[in-house]
């Protein structure tokens, strides 16, 4: 994966696939989820998220990964978690999930 900022790119088979990234909703309610600055999804609250990436007919590993990182995302957002606890968390989750080589950050 490689960060910039709160975006990142999933990287498989050599090829970037993003950014995804996210945005909180005017209200501040809730949260946005965006591929390639185009919603697929939002955060609403902590039992409610919503996201579909099939449009965009990604891999299916590259929306799995996806999905589990903004799901960490969330997570740490809601219970305040620094931006170290937010990578230790989604390389545990993705590691966790069988996605392990994707935890490792590009430089």
């Amino acid at each position: 994966m490689r960060w910039d900022g709160s975006c990142f790119w999933v990287i498989h088979r050599r090829r970037e696939f993003g950014p995804f990234d996210y945005e909180w909703s005017h209200d501040l309610r809730g949260v946005t989820l965006l591929y390639r600055g185009t919603k697929f999804g939002e955060i609403c609250n902590e039992l409610e998220f919503f996201a579909d990436l099939k449009e965009f007919g990604l891999p299916r590993c590259v929306s799995a990964v996806a999905s589990v990182t903004l799901g960490c995302i969330s997570y740490s957002i809601l219970h305040g978690l620094s931006s170290n606890e937010k990578q230790r968390l989604i390389a545990f989750r993705l590691t966790e999930q069988g996605y392990g080589a994707f935890a490792q950050v590009a430089s």
